[in-house]
């Protein structure tokens, strides 16, 4: 299943930036009792009908680009940087598998910021 799942995601999340699929394809590919959880902004998700109905009314969807993809079996983590329109975010998408099927992601968002000058001595 490894396999798979990784080709699932790498079709959802193509290292070009662009989403591959529609909220429809997407849909497909995701649990019925899919959840979402968002912790910065305390969203919960539950059922892919949900999730589906979310994307279909998003008014401008970012754009992404992914960064990397780790993870073996049922558990990966998506690492990218999603641009809102000049808002920027760094984006870590912890992403489980049940059944072949995307059975719940937690999508943790953070704005970049300048490192404090003291740090600056350790950082390439």
């Amino acid at each position: 299943m490894t396999d798979k799942n990784r080709e699932l995601l790498e079709r959802l999340w193509p290292m070009d930036g662009q989403l591959a699929l529609s909220a429809e394809a997407e849909h497909e590919l995701r649990a019925e009792d899919y959840v979402l959880e968002m912790p910065q902004s305390g969203e919960r998700i539950v059922g892919r009908d949900k999730m589906r109905a979310m994307q279909q009314e998003y008014p401008a969807p970012p754009s992404i680009e992914v960064q990397r993809i780790t993870g073996a079996g049922d558990h990966f983590v998506l690492l990218g940087r999603s641009d809102y329109g000049g808002d920027v975010y760094h984006v870590a998408n912890v992403v489980e598998f049940a059944n072949g099927r995307i059975a719940r992601e937690t999508r943790i968002y953070g704005s970049p910021f300048e490192p404090p000058e003291w740090r600056a001595k350790y950082a390439e």
